[in-house]
């Protein structure tokens, strides 16, 4: 059952037009009204306070979380003036309304950094304006996560202390630290509280906004890959730099993560889904990078799928699969990056050489 609320309270007569639009919009696309959130509400239309933004506090990770911000005046830089808003209300997405006499404009924001927009001039019609924010808004709403690890202590022992797999993962993360891709246009803690954050990283496992990751196959549908949030100059622990990916939990919607006995491991990357598909569909594939960067001339997907979600692994396991050469080739991920494929991470690194677009296009 796909529901939905809007929690807080119109602060004018634009708002309460926009939150009505959106009620009538979505409860007219087999979505079900909520008057007041319940534990396991779908999707959230947040009315964040403009100067005292707070959060949502979902109690389900499978809740999505879209934040508005009202505003009158168009923001000079808007990742600088409107990205904190997201971060601070510990979103999913984030509706920044700019409505002037003229037009209305919606940017869309994700913590990915994506970002695109949307212009209404005054006097459009309501049923064009709210159908195309369902449009942007329904496919990553109904989006299915799988960030959860269950590790197991059944690593073998001589992979305890890595192979020459781990071994090219060490060297090409210092290629991929090497391109200098930010991650974010500024850190977490400088707009979130501590509280904030370890509700963040209980929600999501995000242990720190990361500008890539790299894994490469070791046998079967078994992949070595750099864990969540390190530094990946620097890899050099099994089970905390080098996490081993022994399969997938179809009904749990979890990693299986294979450790040494007696550690204490990071979180996989929330990508491991989607390199998991890959290795499982292509045996030519002997490794995969993801960056937060993009190139020219590239096959991207549809909807920017938010990370960690089934859907956008699938649509990125799709492109492989219809490309010239799935073991050796590079895909768009819409407002997001690219996931490369290739026979091994030197082949990978040697291909996309002086091809690097730092920023990200955003359609």
């Amino acid at each position: 059952m796909n529901t939905f609320t809007i929690n807080g309270e119109p602060a004018n007569s634009f708002t309460q037009w926009l939150t009505e639009g959106i009620k009538q919009t979505f409860s007219s696309k087999d979505f079900i009204y909520m008057p007041s959130p319940e534990e396991n509400v779908k999707l959230v239309f947040h009315l964040t306070d403009n100067e005292n933004p707070r959060p949502f506090r979902r109690h389900s990770q499978a809740t999505f979380v879209v934040s508005i911000i009202v505003a009158d005046e168009y923001p000079a830089d808007i990742h600088k003036e409107a990205y904190p808003y997201l971060i601070r209300t510990l979103a999913n997405h984030l509706m920044y309304v700019v409505h002037t006499k003229e037009e209305t404009e919606i940017y869309f924001l994700t913590p990915e950094q994506g970002r695109y927009s949307i212009t209404f001039a005054s006097g459009q019609s309501d049923e064009d304006t709210f159908g195309k924010i369902y449009e942007r808004l329904e496919p990553l709403a109904l989006s299915r996560l799988v960030i959860n690890n269950d590790f197991y202590e059944d690593l073998p022992e001589p992979l305890w202390e890595g192979d020459e797999v781990t071994g090219s993962l060490r060297d090409s993360g210092k290629k991929l630290d090497s391109l200098n891709l930010l991650p974010a246009p500024f850190p977490l803690e400088e707009v979130l509280t501590e509280r904030d954050i370890r509700h963040l990283n209980k929600l999501y496992g995000i242990g720190g906004l990361s500008y890539g990751n790299l894994s490469a196959r070791k046998d079967g549908s078994n992949f070595w890959m750099s864990a969540s949030g390190i530094d990946k100059s620097n890899m050099n622990e099994v089970g905390k730099d080098f996490l081993y990916i022994s399969g997938y939990d179809d009904e749990k919607k979890s990693m299986k993560v294979s450790i040494p006995p007696k550690i204490k491991p990071k979180r996989a990357s929330v990508d491991a889904i989607e390199h998991w598909m890959i290795y499982r569909e292509h045996p030519d594939v002997g490794a995969i990078v993801h960056i937060h960067a993009w190139m020219d001339g590239v096959e991207a997907t549809q909807f920017n799928y938010p990370c960690g979600t089934i859907e956008l692994a699938e649509n990125v396991a799709e492109l492989v699969s219809k490309s010239p050469d799935p073991g050796r080739t590079v895909i768009g991920l819409k407002n997001h990056g690219l996931t490369i494929t290739g026979r091994d991470l030197n082949d990978i690194f040697d291909r996309i050489e002086g091809k690097i677009i730092p920023q990200v296009p955003m359609h």
